[in-house]
């Protein structure tokens, strides 16, 4: 590609080279046009950014002209001529100045002259339309029509495909793609292919003996084995993860001292419970974003609204006042990448460049959670009571009764004093404690926008809005009453049907995670400089399918999971290869290798010693002493919790912002500090080594070598064979089993089920 681009720009460079002998004083440019408009990010912006804007941008604007606008710079300057008429070059000033065509104008007019090739990129750009993302000159209602995201959810029919491939209408969408090409879907996969996939997929662990043998002799009860996992509380284990991925979990607060946030491991058993009660998502939206401010708020809800307080969090800032915004900013940019698929957050200092995104829009999001506070004492956080609105209500009165109490200086004896505050206690007895953000006045401060996102510059008022291209008509945020209200507003209109992104964007997510990739490949981005989708009607029919079904996510994977394209096989096929290597239209099940913790989950589950002890406080694994070297206190930062409490489920492993367990993140544990849409799949050497040499994979070879003599006896054959279904659900092959009877005359059982715990078979679903 970089070859055709540079073959194209020297052809387009030598046609520009005769530009003084046609022109003749005429305005016209004679450069071919190009093929396609350049990309303005790419190839327009920073010429205007390095050659024009130093006199006609944001500080200077010479002759009124100003070019760093798309509305400015159609205007024109005092002239009043346009400096750029979209789609037609030869009657933009731009091009005439730029280009040399006026002899008493001649621009930029210092430094060297543009060359050739980039006067043919300004004339390409404008004759395709002068397309400057995030800056349209047309009102919101036009804007929303022109990128894909912004308009209304449609409701495309199913192709009419003859086939008996199509099990499902999704089947219909990727099959009539693949026809029209003359290919075709990849042959089904093996039952027993299939069978560990769905179980990794759905539960992140493999199927057992007895689950192998049950679904072997009968293959076609897929769909029940489907309906099983969904409702096994290990999926709640397995997808809950994903999501806290999105919503930057950790337990500590990062910055020096890395405080543990109290009680943060509510928050995660809370979405590990929803998923499991397969709560409507639209619900889970609300509880999230304003779950004091429901009519029905209960311990459940404050548990949820701990999502506002899961970023990191700076407790001795250097200016105070430029860290509350900050806090704000993740509550922003967060709520948009993950809800909205918007890059929101690129909007607090300016417009936003590429999407149509304006800091009013920031900061009328920024007003919505300005009511906000975060619970401290100084340095340390606090957390909060859980229960009804009235419950906490009553131990808050309670608690300011025993403070009165506890600082008289009355003739009351101390002990007269004790038995008061025990009758308080007795009376209304403590509520368990969550950690979450509070809004302790109704009525939240002004908020304004920022000049160039400094606090220390406070411009014109923002009060609360949604961004402006995705609706005609502004959400009504009611008077306060208990609570502002803003956030109920904000999560309602976000969850309605209404809203273009909110329920495409979980859609994708959720096929991303049964599929390896989402329909649009840029989970958190739907905007402008976003990917399109490889199948937009069939996202929007999924989109469709799952608002009227409830907003269930279990109900949307039980009908992705029943289409023949879950059940293709990852077999290679060189046409379709050739011309879509990354399997774009899925003409076959890419190869995906598992995320860590179901990498450790699986290690665990084969080895026989994995706890299943769902919720509570995290467990802290044993990790190597070099990882402690670099901490200023190494023998209380990391107090290993027993080998049995260590080996539950990854999902709950305590997560400490400065000091990751190496193992997690070494094998591409996601990125605690901001939103996640998906993980990194690096390929290093420390991953061979810590899969290798770890302590843990080697204490848990021993522990599957004692598993084999147990439960095989001691015939190596028959070893190998229970080791292989174990871990890969399957039996070795006549191969492979002679290559371990070999390794067996050598090597230790041990070695041997390190080895197991190293094949790519084993990190990878399929």
């Amino acid at each position: 590609m970089r070859h055709k681009t540079a073959n194209r720009d020297r052809i387009t460079a030598v046609r520009g080279m005769f530009v003084p002998l046609l022109a003749a004083g005429a305005w016209l440019v004679p450069c071919a046009p190009a093929q396609q408009p350049p990309d303005f990010a790419r190839d327009v912006r920073p010429l205007l950014e390095s050659r024009c804007w130093s006199c006609h941008g944001p500080k200077l604007q010479m002759h009124g002209l100003r070019l760093d606008r798309r509305a400015d710079a159609l205007k024109g300057g005092g002239s009043g001529v346009p400096a750029i008429v979209p789609g037609d070059s030869s009657q933009s000033l731009l091009v005439k100045y730029v280009a040399g065509l006026d002899k008493d104008v001649v621009m930029p007019p210092s430094g060297d002259r543009l060359k050739p090739a980039e006067i043919a990129t300004l004339r390409a750009w404008i004759d395709g339309g002068a397309v400057w993302p995030g800056q349209e000159s047309e009102e919101p209602a036009k804007r929303r029509s022109s990128h894909w995201s912004f308009q209304p959810v449609s409701r495309p029919l199913p192709p009419e495909v003859k086939s008996k491939w199509v099990r499902n209408p999704i089947d219909a969408f990727l099959l009539d793609k693949l026809q029209s090409r003359g290919w075709k879907p990849a042959p089904p996969a093996e039952p027993r292919a299939l069978l560990r996939r769905v179980y990794l997929d759905l539960t992140g662990l493999p199927p057992t003996l007895a689950e192998q043998d049950a679904f072997l002799k009968d293959p076609s009860r897929f769909p029940q084995l489907v309906d099983e996992l969904l409702s096994r509380p290990t999926y709640g284990e397995r997808w809950g993860r994903h999501w806290l991925d999105l919503v930057r979990y950790a337990e500590t607060n990062g910055y020096e001292r890395d405080a543990t946030k109290p009680y943060a491991w509510r928050y995660r058993d809370y979405v590990i419970r929803s998923f499991n009660q397969d709560k409507p998502f639209d619900r889970f939206i609300l509880e999230q974003l304003a779950g004091d401010e429901l009519p029905d708020a209960s311990a459940e809800t404050l548990i949820a609204l701990g999502y506002y307080r899961l970023g990191p969090w700076d407790d001795e800032p250097a200016d105070p006042q430029e860290d509350r915004f900050d806090q704000l900013d993740d509550m922003v940019s967060a709520t948009s990448q993950v809800f909205l698929g918007m890059t929101l957050g690129c909007a607090r200092c300016h417009n936003h460049k590429f999407e149509p995104l304006t800091a009013r829009d920031y900061y009328s999001m920024v007003a919505i959670f300005d009511g906000l506070q975060r619970p401290r004492k100084g340095r340390r956080e606090l957390d909060l009571p859980l229960g009804t609105p009235a419950q906490v209500q009553k131990q808050r009165e309670r608690d300011r009764e025993i403070e009165a109490l506890e600082k008289e200086n009355d003739d009351v004896s101390d002990e007269e004093r004790r038995q008061r505050i025990a009758a308080l206690r007795r009376e209304v007895p403590d509520l368990p404690r969550g950690y979450y953000f509070d809004e302790p006045d109704p009525q939240p401060p002004p908020t304004r926008l920022l000049i160039r996102g400094k606090a220390a510059m406070p411009g014109p008022p923002a009060p609360p809005a949604v961004p402006e291209v995705l609706t005609a008509e502004q959400p009504q945020f009611p008077p306060p009453a208990r609570t502002s209200l803003r956030r109920l507003t904000l999560a309602k209109w976000l969850a309605s049907p209404a809203n273009p992104l909110t329920a495409r964007v979980i859609v994708n997510r959720v096929w991303q995670h049964h599929f390896g990739e989402g329909l649009v490949r840029t989970p958190s981005d739907f905007g402008v400089m976003g990917e399109k989708p490889t199948h937009p009607e069939l996202l929007d029919w999924l989109t469709a399918w799952f608002v009227d079904h409830g907003w269930s996510i279990k109900q949307l994977s039980r009908m992705i999971l029943s289409s023949n394209a879950y059940r293709m096989s990852s077999a290679w096929n060189e046409i379709c290869g050739a011309a879509d290597p990354e399997s774009r239209l899925l003409w076959r099940m890419p190869y995906r290798r598992l995320e860590v913790e179901a990498i450790r989950d699986s290690i665990l589950a084969v080895s026989g010693h994995l706890n299943p002890k769902m919720g509570g406080p995290s467990v802290l694994p044993a990790i190597p002493p070099a990882a402690l070297e670099g901490s200023s206190d190494p023998d209380k930062v990391w107090k290993p919790s027993s080998e049995t409490e260590a080996s539950r489920r990854t999902v709950y492993v305590f997560l400490k912002r400065s000091m990751i367990v190496p193992m997690l993140e070494v094998l591409d544990l996601c990125d605690t500090a901001r939103s996640a849409a998906r993980r990194q799949s690096t390929s290093v050497a420390t991953q061979a080594l810590t899969l290798f040499n770890g302590e843990f994979v080697n204490r848990q070879a021993g522990y599957l070598a004692e598993r084999l003599r147990r439960e095989a006896g001691a015939d190596p054959a028959k070893q190998i064979g229970l080791a292989w279904r174990l871990a890969l659900a399957r039996p070795p092959k006549p191969s492979e089993l002679e290559a371990m009877l070999d390794f067996l005359e050598r090597e230790s059982l041990e070695q041997m089920s390190r080895v197991i715990f190293n094949l790519n078979e084993f990190v990878y679903a399929d």
